[in-house]
């Protein structure tokens, strides 16, 4: 993939879209010049749920056309120069060694990225900058769920010396130590074990990621927190109404704290009907559960509902919706682009990482100059990561490895 060097702005004047000029075309000049930095990406647990090959990273062969949404050529096709690839492991089940399941996934995307040339492991900001010069894609590790370090900075440290360079706080647990934003809140946002989670991340330079975590954990994050926050995968509360979603209360705190929103496609986190279908849906399965029905009964059911009355699907106007609101809110430095693509249903229009163009070519179509759309493309995540690695550095200066437990903090469960 031939793509230049991303910086966080332009030498020169914002360059406006030119009315005169075919969007699409304008779109991949654009990101020739400064490519795409995804957040989020699941294609590691897509090839570790592989139903033909599951963990074999060869026999998903991303040379090849493939079920998910993730191929070499769609990344080059998508303008892709860097990605977050989420080492997600489920949180739901109680004692099943989720720093045994953790370390599989980091090796099983270590292996991935090592297989294929067009992959390069990076560390820093200034790392994924050479490889994106390069015409190669960065890779970075995004640990998805607190509940992987298992309550223990030790862990955490591991976690960050394989590769991780965010560690999302929560997933759809709430933990011992931090709220979580579709679970019960235990702690009103973080305990005292969470806000030393969060000095440590910033002491080693890993990003701390609020998606998935409950508005309080939010804003305990960002009042703790002496780094930029990201969020690797949320869109805008105020426009679709879902607990994974960011208030403005939080996108008006994130100049202040240098982090970036970087907004998902996930179809019910960007389109309010997508969301109330959902809400409805899993009434419809709850009601069927307490009524004592059969599971295959209820499956079979759940069906023909789909089949018959579809989802209403998401378009790219309402992911230019949310990207718009947070860039309102929070301000131009502050929003990104986080998909999930292998990790949801995508839009119809944005069916794989091929997509990002169409998108830009309709943020062109809505005005958006060069410099905006290299901010959100890499620029701003990019700043955002030198940011927490210069905190990083500091704060090595001024403290050692903590070794707090969590049994040494009241109000954490053991």
């Amino acid at each position: 993939m031939l793509v230049g060097a991303c910086g966080s702005e332009e030498a020169g004047s914002p360059a406006p879209a030119d009315s005169g000029r075919d969007p699409l075309a304008h779109a991949r000049v654009v990101l020739d010049r400064t490519p795409i930095f995804d957040g989020h990406n699941d294609l590691p647990w897509e090839i570790r749920a592989s139903e033909e090959a599951p963990m074999d990273v060869d026999a998903y062969d991303l040379n090849l056309p493939v079920p998910g949404h993730t191929n070499l050529e769609l990344l080059e096709a998508g303008g892709v120069g860097a990605q977050f690839w989420s080492v997600y492991i489920p949180g739901e089940y109680a004692d099943s060694g989720f720093a045994r399941l953790q370390l599989e996934q980091i090796d099983l995307a270590r292996r991935m990225i090592d297989r294929y040339p067009e992959l390069v492991l990076a560390g820093t900001a200034d790392e994924v900058e050479a490889v994106m010069a390069d015409g190669r894609i960065a890779s970075m590790l995004g640990v998805e769920g607190g509940h992987a370090i298992e309550n223990s900075l030790g862990a955490l440290r591991t976690y960050y010396e394989l590769g991780a360079r965010y560690m999302t706080l929560t997933h759809n647990v709430t933990l011992d130590w931090a709220d979580a934003a579709q679970d019960t809140a235990l702690h009103d946002g973080l305990s005292a074990f969470g806000e030393e989670v969060v000095r440590e991340m910033n002491r080693l330079g890993m990003l701390v990621d609020l998606s998935h975590a409950s508005p309080a954990t939010m804003s305990d994050a960002l009042t703790v927190s002496e780094a930029p926050v990201i969020f690797s995968h949320s869109s805008a509360r105020a426009l679709t109404d879902v607990p994974r979603n960011v208030p403005d209360s939080i996108l008006a705190r994130m100049a202040g704290n240098g982090g970036v929103v970087m907004v998902t496609f996930v179809q019910p986190f960007v389109n309010q009907e997508a969301a109330d279908y959902d809400d409805a849906l899993a009434a419809d399965i709850q009601a069927m559960r307490d009524e004592g029905r059969p599971v295959g009964e209820i499956r079979s059911e759940i069906d023909r509902i789909r089949r018959e009355s579809p989802r209403p699907p998401a378009s790219i106007d309402d992911i230019a919706d949310h990207i718009e609101h947070v860039r309102r809110v929070a301000g131009i430095d502050h929003v990104g682009i986080g998909s999930d693509y292998d990790g949801m249903n995508a839009p119809p229009e944005m069916p794989d990482v091929s997509s990002y163009p169409v998108l830009f070519a309709r943020l062109i179509e809505r005005g958006w100059t060069d410099e905006e759309l290299g901010k959100l493309a890499s620029g701003n995540i990019l700043k955002a990561l030198r940011e927490a690695e210069a905190a990083a550095a500091r704060l090595q200066g001024e403290r050692q490895p903590s070794t707090a437990a969590i049994a040494d903090f009241a109000g954490s469960a053991p």
